[in-house]
């Protein structure tokens, strides 16, 4: 029971505190989970972490599913989709409920306006972390740049990025295996 109610509350907190989505919380679930709790190992994490953003709906939710169920199956899933949630859920609810009041007083404008460059660094520091836990070497930073400047600069759509990643891993491991 002790450690679904960690599980919970793991992510409540990181829910609660953690501006800037699913990038963002990336780092501090790797820390809890990985480091400090050490109930993942650092590969397997990115292995979740890789399959968490290959699957539809929001990344938060989708690692705290795969990082549930690794540890305690279903009802530990349970517990860490809850702890995600529910802090967003309070927050937006109660947001909701007192913008109308406050939507156009300067504070919160200028609050609105300061967060942005935190949200954008926490974004920038978890994919720094994920490159570097990825073994991103020269082959493949340059795939990291092209899919980038291709979805940015040119609309290719993400989806069939992940449909011709899928096909194209699968392709150079049974390539890699047949070698051996």
């Amino acid at each position: 029971m002790k450690t679904y109610f960690e599980l919970f509350w793991i992510f409540f907190k990181i829910g609660t505190f953690t501006l800037g989505g699913g990038y963002a919380m990336v780092p501090l679930i790797q820390d809890e989970i990985v480091n400090k709790k050490k109930w993942i190992e650092k590969e397997e994490f990115i292995n979740l972490l890789a399959l968490a953003q290959s699957s539809p709906g929001a990344l938060a939710i989708n690692v705290a599913v795969f990082v549930g169920f690794k540890i305690k199956k279903y009802i530990g899933m349970f517990a860490t989709v809850m702890g995600a949630v529910l802090p967003a859920f309070l927050i937006i609810w109660l947001l909701a409920a007192l913008f109308k009041n406050f939507q156009n007083n300067p504070y919160v404008i200028k609050a609105f306006k300061a967060i942005r460059p935190m949200v954008v660094a926490l974004i920038g520091g978890s994919v720094y972390t994920i490159g570097k836990q990825a073994k991103i070497n020269k082959f493949t930073l340059i795939i990291v740049l092209v899919i980038a400047v291709l979805v940015s600069q040119f609309k290719f759509p993400p989806i069939m990025v992940i449909i011709v990643g899928a096909i194209a891993g699968n392709i150079w491991m049974m390539n890699r295996k047949g070698a051996k």
